[in-house]
């Protein structure tokens, strides 16, 4: 400041009265990762440190790996893509770091949770301005994907997107004032205008004509069309070259290794096209891009995707000035318009052969269409990128979102999320072997005398399915998973059938035929598997034997097994709901228990039989279930009827969990046994309220969720702890007078499938930010009979 005679006036680090931006922070991958972002992300840094030097830009990167990334200097803090507190300690260190802007990256596949919302609480507790650029925007989104580019959106000040048709998607379908997005094309590196010779010499390609793609190898890429055309092109240009650039998709390859690439290798072997085709199988810099593209003739992206809202590669080769044939997804629209490329059709090889056989014999328009492209995109280098980029966070930065408004924030405990134990498998591990997981433990040594049972080897196998879906990433847990598998497929008889249960420490079978609740806790295994694994081997297992086993379902006689078999229908719905007999399964099972219900309810006793005995919260849950899948109000009601009153009975005066005591269990116009309280109940009783959660949007049964949960920590009759925080182990039940040491397989799973069905409740609740502190009208309020 300095004193003008007329008062005091600032002069240094001020402009229209907004400070001067000194640091800005870039969210998003991060080279040396491989991926477009990753390159956009360190092109968009290094153009503005460019462009503005005196303005000091640093990297938060994502990372997809346990590991992370060899990152180069400029990274100052990472976060995990499926570690969701990782993204609460970004944000505080953001807060701390004196930044004045954030630019956000945003891409669905890039952050972890449903729809990518693990990033939501970040945005959340940033207190710095906001401009997020978002890279893909879709026509028609799922709800959660919808739901998290609308609170990206009202979060960040400026939306960014690279093309016309994007700001209009904005406005129109997700509703976002045009006001707030800017409109900034994908950069480009500025590269002189030069004949292709003088690059072809140094691949040794003179004298040939050369194709190119460029980009990550996976199936969407559509180069199966272009090899298809290649023959006939071949015919008229024997010496021509179609050079394929990029390294597989690393998604890709950790699924399946090199199978893509080397398909399409054979593929053009087979077609007799091998001495015109050549791939690069590497991840190239943008000096070797450009000495690529430099030779390139013509340039293809036969992509399959036509709801593509941008693509790197393509601005890239338009950039320098390349003849473009490409399919008609949205950003080849905008850029090859007027003439500055070929659009064909999605898929078609021989309108791919016919324009580029065309382009090669007219040479005037082929130089024409360079000249065009090149001149037009002279706006999209990164140095004019830059300068459009430092608007928009200038915009940000004088007018912030009003939530915004300091550094540093602060959380209630109702805005907190609710802590819950660290994740132990040490006894998991300890219980299994090769063949499967024994039954019983003394205290926590696995005891060989009882064996094995399908019982315990499905809910072993739902639990893996489970941390799979948090993301849970160990070696031995795969193992485990097969072996799980691998039990349930010996466990099946060919014959009749049905599971076998109970199997001796010598592998020899006890039984030619388990119990009701085996073969459906099996068939539930199995479901889940279909439905929530992502791994497609363990799916069409699952699937075959799921078909096999679902029709002895009709035949069972038990609530319970009713209740698990159409806990498997509705896992398997996630992935196959139009499968008509297990629709008619689930109708059937379904309305047995309504007629259970109907026969033996009346005011006083809400429930389906004289008696409440063992993994009593199932029955309620499957219905619940019901009204969800199958539209069926009334399930939907006897659920939540049923649930209410079952938590009344198991909540002491005390307010903690009381689960139904094993001792006598509970019998109509009698005292409900206090004791032996066993593990399975708390964790039935925590699926059954969070599903009454999810359906309704009632605050109340998440409460229940938890009270029911923390029996296992000690918030129970005895104050005594049930889960072994030493082991990982759930100790078996309950006494009057102590605690069962023993930790055999049904209290531990029971423990732990339990606690990661409420890891993933709170991850959802934490992205979606959805109530806990307040009630909210549900379902029941809106004309559902209530207790």
């Amino acid at each position: 400041m300095r004193n003008s005679g007329c008062g005091w006036v600032l002069v240094e680090g001020i402009m229209n009265g907004i400070p001067e931006i000194r640091r800005i922070a870039f969210l998003g991958d991060y080279l040396p990762r491989k991926c477009g972002i990753a390159t956009f992300t360190h092109d968009l840094r290094n153009a503005v440190s460019s462009e503005f030097p005196q303005v000091d830009s640093f990297v938060v990167p994502v990372n997809d790996l346990p590991k992370g990334y060899e990152y180069p200097p400029e990274v100052k803090f990472e976060f995990y893509e499926n570690d969701l507190d990782s993204y609460r300690r970004t944000a505080d260190y953001l807060n701390f770091s004196n930044v004045d802007v954030v630019s956000l990256q945003h891409e669905y596949g890039i952050y972890g949770g449903p729809a990518g919302s693990f990033i939501l609480p970040m945005l959340r507790d940033l207190r710095i301005p906001i401009v997020t650029t978002l890279h893909t925007i879709l026509q028609k989104p799922s709800t959660d994907r919808r739901r998290v580019l609308r609170e990206i959106s009202q979060i960040s000040s400026r939306l960014v997107v690279m093309t016309e048709r994007g700001r209009n998607m904005l406005r129109d379908i997700y509703e976002i004032p045009e006001e707030k997005i800017d409109l900034i094309p994908h950069g480009i590196p500025d590269m002189s205008f030069i004949d292709t010779s003088f690059f072809k010499d140094q691949f040794g390609v003179e004298g040939k004509q050369v194709l190119m793609t460029f980009g990550l190898l996976s199936p969407n890429k559509g180069i199966e069309s272009l090899l298809r055309a290649l023959p006939e092109i071949v015919k008229e240009f024997p010496n021509l070259v179609y050079i394929i650039l990029g390294a597989t998709h690393p998604n890709l390859i950790r699924e399946h290794g090199e199978a893509y690439r080397l398909g399409l290798e054979r593929m053009a072997q087979d077609m007799g096209i091998k001495r015109n085709v050549s791939f690069y199988n590497r991840f190239v810099d943008i000096e070797e891009l450009k000495s690529f593209l430099g030779m390139t003739d013509v340039y293809v992206t036969p992509y399959l995707n036509a709801e593509q809202i941008t693509s790197g590669t393509l601005a890239y080769a338009i950039g320098v000035g390349k003849a473009v044939v490409s399919t008609p997804f949205w950003h080849a629209q905008e850029l090859l318009a007027d003439d500055r490329g070929i659009l064909v059709p999605f898929g078609d090889s021989s309108a791919l052969a016919r324009e580029i056989i065309a382009l090669f014999k007219d040479e005037t328009r082929r130089h024409a269409m360079r000249k065009r492209a090149y001149l037009y995109a002279r706006d999209m280098i990164w140095s004019s990128t830059a300068h459009r980029y430092m608007e928009s966070f200038e915009k940000a930065r004088s007018n912030p979102v009003s939530p915004q408004t300091s550094r540093l924030g602060m959380r209630t405990l109702a805005e907190e999320r609710l802590e819950l134990p660290e994740l132990r498998l040490g006894h998991l591990m300890q219980m299994s072997d090769s063949t499967g997981i024994f039954q019983h433990a003394i205290y926590s040594v696995p005891n060989f005398t009882h064996g094995y049972c399908t019982d315990d080897n499905a809910r072993a196998l739902i639990l893996t399915v489970l941390l799979e879906e948090l993301d849970c990433e160990l070696p031995e847990l795969r193992r485990m998973e097969q072996t799980y598998a691998s039990f349930l497929q010996y466990a099946f008889n060919e014959e009749t059938k049905r599971f076998r249960n109970f199997m001796g420490f010598d592998r020899r079978w006890l039984e030619e035929e388990g119990s009701e609740d085996s073969q459906a806790r099996a068939l539930w295994a199995l479901g889940t598997c279909i439905g929530r694994s992502q791994k497609r081997n363990l799916q069409a297992w699952a699937k075959q034997l799921f078909e096999q086993a679902l029709p002895s379902a009709m035949d069972f006689k038990n609530s319970r097994s009713w209740s698990f078999t159409l806990l498997g229908i509705y896992e398997y719905f996630r992935r196959f709901n139009g499968d008509r007999l297990a629709a008619q399964t689930r109708d059937v099972l379904t309305e047995r228990l309504i007629e259970l219900f109907d026969k033996n309810s009346n005011s006083d006793w809400v429930w389906f039989e004289d008696f409440v005995t063992y993994a009593n919260a199932r029955l309620p849950q499957v219905l619940i279930l019901g009204g969800r899948w199958a539209d069926n109000p009334r399930a939907f009601d006897i659920g939540l009827r049923t649930l209410r009153w079952l938590v009344s009975v198991q909540t002491a005066p005390g307010g903690h969990f009381r689960p139904i005591g094993s001792n006598g269990f509970f019998q109509r116009h009698e005292k409900p046994a206090e004791f032996d309280q066993q593990p399975i109940e708390a964790h039935v009783t925590v699926s059954a309220c969070l599903e009454a959660y999810r359906s309704t949007n009632d605050t109340f049964w998440h409460d229940q969720a938890r009270i029911a949960f923390e029996w296992f920590l000690g918030r129970n009759d005895l104050g005594i702890s049930v889960y072994d925080p030493t082991t990982g182990g759930c100790r078996d039940s309950l006494h009057v007078d102590r605690v069962n040491f023993n930790q055999g397989a049904e209290s531990t799973l029971t423990y732990l499938i339990a606690l990661t069905e409420m890891e993933l409740l709170e991850n959802d609740l934490k992205a979606f930010q959805r109530p806990r502190d307040r009630e909210v009208e549900s379902p029941e309020a809106k004309g559902l009979a209530q207790v």
